[in-house]
């Protein structure tokens, strides 16, 4: 993971939630699917662990069809696909990067925005952090010195670890936590140490806070949308997609995978 030196710190006891938040996800094939050829990989962004999952079991059930699902950070994910990594789909938390790969030819479009994310404070059942939209009492704690380990995604590549650094720039505490910060390398990571216990807390997706899994291990509070850079995410079929990923990529466009998508807080395009 690539991190400024002050953001290295030792954390224990990280498996609150790691059985939830696996990087990676795959489908197995069995009985006859397996003579067909493999199924398509799909990289996504971490955010969408919990969303993107629920939609390839109905696309499977809908269709008989598999995808394998790989979650990350965005960026990691630009540089693999650059340097010939086999997905067949990208799915970006920052239209930008899908953008730049079109332009450089690794894309066969421009893709569809398909939501906006949003990021919220998220601390574990127990901490001395309490959550608040305006993120008064981080700021209490940070001045009485009481903030030890504070996570966000790396903001070198994950997208939503850039948003939570514009977050804290703009309440003017980002100076104040930049050395208490652990940087997770997706925002998925960086929910498991918010939660681990070694940690006050965090900046986190909102789509993963309202994850079952994630949600009974604390509370938290939905940042204003104005206080950073929207969170435009975008996906695009690659070069090299065969007809299950353009079938998967036509799923995530109907109303069920829609309507799973609000479910975990996301703001669909033409509904915001």
């Amino acid at each position: 993971m690539t991190a400024h030196a002050w953001t290295r710190r030792p954390l224990l006891a990280l498996g609150l939630v790691a059985g939830a938040m696996i990087a990676g996800l795959a489908i197995p094939t069995t009985g006859a699917a397996a003579q067909q050829a493999p199924a398509p990989v799909i990289a996504a962004a971490a955010d969408l662990k919990f969303a993107v999952t629920e939609i390839a079991a109905a696309f499977k059930a809908d269709t008989g069809k598999e995808v394998k699902l790989s979650f990350g950070s965005t960026g990691n994910f630009a540089t693999q696909i650059r340097e010939g990594a086999p997905f067949q789909l990208f799915m970006a938390a920052d239209e930008k990067f899908i953008r730049d790969l079109h332009k450089d030819g690794f894309t066969r479009d421009e893709g569809d925005l398909y939501a906006e994310g949003r990021i919220v404070l998220m601390v574990p059942h127990g901490s001395l952090l309490k959550p608040d939209a305006a993120m008064d009492d981080l700021a209490a704690q940070l001045a009485a010195g009481r903030i030890t380990r504070f996570a966000i995604a790396n903001p070198e590549h994950a997208p939503y670890g850039l948003r939570a650094e514009e977050a804290l720039k703009h309440r003017g505490l980002w100076e104040k936590v930049r050395p208490h910060l652990v940087l997770g390398e997706n925002v998925s990571q960086a929910a498991q140490f918010a939660l681990s216990g070694n940690a006050e807390g965090g900046i986190i997706a909102y789509s993963l806070a309202l994850a079952p899994e994630v949600r009974s291990q604390g509370t938290f509070a939905l940042i204003p949308h104005d206080w950073h850079e929207p969170l435009l995410q975008r996906m695009a079929l690659l070069k090299s997609a065969g007809p299950v990923a353009e079938q998967f990529y036509a799923y995530l466009k109907t109303s069920k995978a829609r309507d799973i998508m609000k479910s975990f807080g996301f703001v669909l395009p033409d509904e915001g």
